[in-house]
């Protein structure tokens, strides 16, 4: 199982709010563990995963990605990709973080944190997550 990236890692503390495009105001988690809204969703074909993506992925591959039809994608299970694991900080605080980090699917790479796909995935579902702000 791999575990967080330093990157990942570290305590939570709220980046400012900063309007988007459409005029909502979101606030950015300092870091992903915090976050997590990318990782959930409940199309079953919601992360694809290329053949050099099942490749990396190696032995965690059956646990993790799926066939439909001559397609592979990430399994979601109850909303969530398969890989996403939830723990709880020294706090009592959620923590998000992928078993698969350092083999995720490139579409998982790609996705940086604050980017415009961020703000995306924030405005569409991060007040279920209480991440975004009110507009």
């Amino acid at each position: 199982m791999g575990s967080p990236s330093v990157e990942q890692g570290g305590s939570f503390e709220a980046v400012p709010a900063e309007p988007t495009a459409c005029g909502r105001t979101l606030s950015h988690p300092s870091n992903c563990l915090h976050c997590g809204v990318c990782c959930f969703s409940q199309l079953e074909t919601y992360v694809r995963v290329s053949g050099g993506d099942w490749e990396r992925l190696g032995v965690e591959a059956d646990r993790t990605a799926h066939f439909i039809g001559n397609r592979a994608y990430m399994k979601m299970t109850e909303g969530r990709c398969a890989a996403l694991a939830l723990r709880r900080t020294s706090g009592g605080g959620p923590e998000f973080f992928c078993t698969v980090y350092d083999k995720r699917p490139q579409v998982c790479r790609d996705l940086a944190r604050g980017s415009p796909e961020c703000e995306g995935e924030l405005a569409m579902k991060g007040v279920r997550a209480g991440l975004a702000g009110g507009a």
